[in-house]
Parts: C-alpha cells; sequence; structure tokens
C-alpha cells in the first residue's frame, strides 16, 4: 500500500507463504494476500512482495502462465513492484539452513536465476514504479573465502542485465544485497567494505562500461541506480548495528537500500537455565537460526541456535540475539524479549528520512514458531503486523 509523502510502499513479503510453484504463487494472491488487502487497503491498490522459487519460475516460461499472472495482479488491485530472489529453492515443509544461500554468487546459475526474475518482473511492473530485487549476501560465510573478485564478477554481470533491461522497456530493476549474519556479507561495515572495494570501484565502473557498452560516466551513475542493499532489521539487530549510525554510513558511503525489510529477532537480555530451556521451543529443523553472544570479550557469532545452547552454563549472563524472525507488534515473548525498539528506532528514521522506497514485512516463521505466540491464522498476524508498521509511521 502506498504511504503518506515520500515514505514509500508497504507490503509483506510471499515467502510467508509456501510459494514453490506458479500454483502456489496463485493461490496465495488469490487467498491470504486478498484478505490481507481486504483489511488493510480495500479500495486502494496493494503492494505485493512476490517469491518466485526456482520451479515457479520454470511454470511461468509458459506465455499463457504470465499472462495470468499480469491479469491477477491487475484484477486484484495489486502493484508488483518487488520480488524476493533469495531463496532459489524450497522454503518450506523442507530442512532448508545453509541450503537456502544456494546457488550462491559464485554461480552461474544464481546470475541466470536472477536475471529471468528480473524479466519477469519488468513484464507485470506497474508503470512509472521501480523494481527491487533482494538477494544472497554472496555466499554462506565459510564458503566465501577467496571468491570475493568471482561474486563481484557476477553481481556486476547481473546489474549489466539489469542495465540493459532498462534501456529496452524502460523498467528500473534495482538488485538489493541483504546482509545476514554469518554470510560473506553479515555486518553493514562488511558490506560497505566490499562495495568499496569490489562493486563500486573504479575497476568495476571500468567493467560494466566493457559489459554494456556505457561510458565510464554513464556506468558509474548506473550502479547505484541498479545495485545496493536490501536492509533486514531483524539481521541488522542480531549484529548490534546502531540503527542511526548504520544508516548514516550507508549514505556516507552513497549505498542506497533499495529495499527495507521490517522483521525482528529474539533478543534474551541475560541468558541463565530457565531462559535456554524456554529457547528449545526454538530449536527446530526447517531454518538457521544464528546467534550472537555478546559478553565480556565482545561477540562471538554461532551459525545456529542449538551450538549455543549446547555452550551451557558457560554462557549465563550473557545477551544473546538470535536470528528467529518472531512477530513485530510483540516485544515480550514471555522468558525473553524481541527487538522490536531497535525497529521502532529504524522506523522513526525512516519517518523523519526515508530510508527506502519499499517496506516489507517478512516475519516467514509462523508456521515454525511457538503457538503462543501467533494468532489463529496467518493472515490476521499480517494484517496485525501491518497496522502496528503503520501506527509507527504515523506518529
Amino acid at each position: 500500500m502506498k504511504l503518506p509523502g515520500q515514505l514509500g510502499h508497504l507490503t509483506y513479503c510471499l515467502n510467508i507463504h509456501p510459494t514453490q510453484t506458479w500454483e502456489d504463487v496463485r493461490g496465495a494472491l488469490c487467498g491470504p494476500v486478498a484478505a490481507v488487502k481486504s483489511a488493510v487497503s480495500p479500495t486502494q491498490p496493494f503492494a505485493v512482495g512476490l517469491r518466485f522459487s526456482a520451479e515457479a519460475l520454470a511454470d511461468l516460461e509458459d506465455p499463457g502462465k504470465r499472462r495470468q499472472l499480469k491479469r491477477l495482479l491487475d484484477e486484484q488491485d495489486y502493484l508488483g513492484i518487488t520480488v524476493n530472489g533469495f531463496p532459489f529453492g524450497k522454503f518450506h515443509n523442507a530442512s532448508v539452513k545453509e541450503e537456502v544461500y544456494q546457488p550462491d554468487w559464485r554461480s552461474d546459475q544464481r546470475v541466470e536465476y536472477t536475471n529471468a526474475l528480473a524479466d519477469l518482473m519488468a513484464e507485470i511492473a506497474p508503470q512509472g514504479e521501480i523494481i527491487s530485487l533482494s538477494t544472497v549476501p554472496g555466499t554462506f560465510k565459510p564458503l566465501g573465502m577467496g571468491a570475493e573478485a568471482q561474486m563481484a564478477e557476477n553481481y556486476l554481470r547481473s546489474v549489466a542485465h539489469l542495465v540493459k533491461l532498462h534501456a529496452e522497456t524502460g523498467v528500473q530493476v534495482a538488485l538489493a544485497i541483504e546482509p545476514e549474519p554469518f554470510c560473506f556479507l553479515g555486518t553493514i561495515a562488511e558490506s560497505i567494505a566490499y562495495f568499496q572495494r569490489y562493486l563500486f570501484s573504479a575497476s568495476a565502473v571500468t567493467r560494466l562500461a566493457g559489459l554494456t557498452g556505457l561510458s565510464e560516466a554513464k556506468a558509474r551513475e548506473a550502479l547505484p541506480r541498479h545495485l545496493g542493499l536490501c536492509y533486514d532489521v531483524c539481521h541488522a539487530a542480531v549484529e548490534y548495528e546502531d540503527p542511526a549510525a548504520s544508516i548514516q554510513a550507508l549514505r556516507d558511503a552513497g549505498i542506497p537500500v533499495h529495499k527495507l525489510q521490517i522483521s525482528a529477532a529474539l533478543r534474551i537480555p541475560h541468558i541463565g537455565p530457565s531462559e535456554r530451556a524456554a529457547l528449545q521451543a526454538y530449536c527446530e529443523p526447517t531454518y538457521l537460526h544464528q546467534v550472537n553472544r555478546r559478553h565480556a570479550d565482545g561477540l562471538k557469532m554461532h551459525s545456529d541456535l542449538p551450538e549455543a545452547l549446547a555452550l551451557g552454563e558457560q554462557t549465563d549472563g550473557e545477551e544473546w540475539r538470535v536470528h528467529f524472525h518472531v512477530p513485530v507488534f510483540l516485544e515480550n515473548l514471555g522468558a525473553f524479549s524481541s527487538t522490536r525498539r531497535f525497529l521502532e528506532e529504524i522506523l522513526a528514521l525512516h519517518r523523519a528520512d526515508p530510508i527506502s522506497a519499499h517496506l516489507e514485512i517478512e516475519t516467514y516463521t509462523w508456521d515454525v514458531m511457538p503457538r503462543e505466540i501467533r494468532s489463529a491464522t496467518v493472515d490476521r498476524d499480517i494484517v496485525r503486523e501491518m497496522e502496528w508498521v503503520l501506527e509507527q509511521l504515523s506518529q
């Protein structure tokens, strides 16, 4: 939905629903998405945060099915302005864990998938809207060493495709790299350093000019237009970022935030036996739940929650932040809390000086979170999240 003034569009991501095939996507758009629109934007166009797996994208190679998608968006008064190009394969009802990053940006397959998503989005884009496409932050952290230049080359190949797509269709698609804990790009500082050395550097400008036929001056202008970050608030909170300082650092570096993902993480101010016992309810086999422990010697990251819990009483008294997306409208989660205050600060910053044109709620864990923090239906929880965000932005 379109927000007042320059605050952009508010939507939520379809990775919340099973969207493995085109039929799954259509079912989500006709079912829960329609219910959410009816509740929060009954008479106005409603932006949708699309998600197409590689399987769904293959389904949509059929021109008839692409027409069906376009017609459905038009009939339901949906605006397809952003797409989640992070999870390539299954994302529900299967163990995802670190496989969610594969194929990563070391591979041609990731480039081809991303470019095909961009082509589809250009076909269904609302007139005059910029499209954001969020993607993997390189790769899983243990796999990134030594692949920095290779991944940069692949990012630039995809940007070159977006430049040509813009010239051919008039639709501007922006690739938004999404930093995530325990990934090659996990923090804002790591992201800025990588952009400055590999993606927005003089050599990157020269390479993009060579790939596109643009002059170097035009290639330099095109880079931030088609490449930037997806700032996931849950991820940033797990990394103990400073909200205002991290956003300002990106602005100072000239790195645009093409998508702002609105999400909250678990926060345990003081870990102890009762908190560890309560966290067992969040140990589940589908997703990675990275843990960042703050202790006297600094921060220590673990790739998944069971690994941190296995340390037992030696962690007593530490603060933990856990990459487990929880409802943004909740701060009190019983034995611990969420990082909602971090999110409140980000939204206050956006209200004062807009950070991104696309705000996307992304609590994709409804199916695996404890029942006591869920409502009866997912669409009702999403409505509550959207209403909470709207209230924050209206203050």
